[in-house]
C-alpha cells in the first residue's frame, strides 16, 4: 500500500501562501481593533498605495478611538483629502464616538451596527 502524500489543509495552504506573498502594510502590525477599523474604512474603494501614507498620518494624529471621537471635522476631512468619499470619514468618526461612549461591541452584529461597518469590515475587526 502506498503512503498518501502530506497534503496541507486548506487553512495551512492559505497561511503558507500568505507567509510567502503578503505585503507588509502598517495596519497588519497592529493588534488594535481601532487600527483595523481605520484601515478598512480607508480601503473601501481606495487603492492600498494611496491609503498607506494617509493611514500613518491618521494614526499619528488620532492614535486612539477616543482621540478620533473628539476630532475636528475640518481637520478630519483635511487629512482624509485624496481618499475620496468624505462620508466614509464622517461615518468612521461617528463609529468612534459610539465606541468611545459605549465600548467596543462584543459581537459581529454589534460591530455591523457601527456607522460605515458592513459584514466584511465587522469580521475583519473581529478577527
Amino acid at each position: 500500500m502506498t503512503e498518501r502524500p502530506n497534503i496541507p489543509t486548506r487553512n495551512g495552504a492559505l497561511l503558507h501562501w500568505y507567509a510567502e506573498r503578503s505585503r507588509v502594510l502598517p495596519w497588519r502590525t497592529e493588534q488594535d481593533p481601532y487600527a483595523t477599523l481605520v484601515s478598512e474604512c480607508m480601503l473601501q474603494q481606495t487603492q492600498v498605495d494611496r491609503v498607506i501614507p494617509k493611514f500613518v498620518l491618521f494614526m499619528e494624529k488620532w492614535p486612539t478611538v477616543q482621540d478620533l471621537a473628539r476630532s475636528d471635522t475640518s481637520a478630519l476631512l483635511g487629512l482624509w483629502s485624496g481618499l475620496g468619499y468624505n462620508s466614509r470619514a464622517l461615518r468612521l468618526r461617528a463609529a468612534a464616538e459610539m465606541i468611545a461612549s459605549s465600548g467596543w461591541p462584543t459581537s459581529i452584529g454589534g460591530l455591523e451596527g457601527l456607522p460605515g461597518v458592513g459584514p466584511y469590515t465587522a469580521r475583519a475587526i473581529a478577527s
